[in-house]
């Protein structure tokens, strides 16, 4: 097995249960780890035969442009997603952190990791 992340990849999205969220958006980061056999790809040099990480962003990306009401429902589309369109991952794990959360206090991010494993 093999890993590859993806780290602080940066998106402006509208995510929350708040109706403010919906209108003005706010800052995230993702971070998206992914466990797959790259043997071959490290014998091959041959991007065809390891998970392309383009890929991957795309996935991030077009998730994190979907509106949900929590995180959670957003990270578990994104590791459903890379496990459907990539059949080599057997595992994935996303983190979703919402930059400067309306909490009401003096919070940087809030958090969430989440993982899927192929079955």
């Amino acid at each position: 097995m093999g890993v590859i992340k993806l780290k602080n990849i940066r998106t402006f999205s509208y995510h929350g249960c708040l109706i403010e969220e919906g209108k003005i958006g706010s800052d995230y980061t993702v971070d998206l780890k992914i466990k797959a056999n790259l043997q071959q790809s490290a014998q091959t040099d041959q991007l065809a035969d390891t998970v392309d990480y383009v890929h991957l962003n795309k996935i991030v990306e077009e998730e994190m442009a979907i509106r949900s009401h929590l995180l959670e429902h957003v990270a578990k589309r994104i590791n459903i997603r890379v496990l459907a369109e990539i059949e080599s991952v057997e595992k994935t794990t996303v983190w979703v952190s919402k930059i400067n959360p309306p909490i009401g206090g003096d919070v940087e991010t809030v958090t969430i990791k989440m993982t899927e494993i192929r079955k």
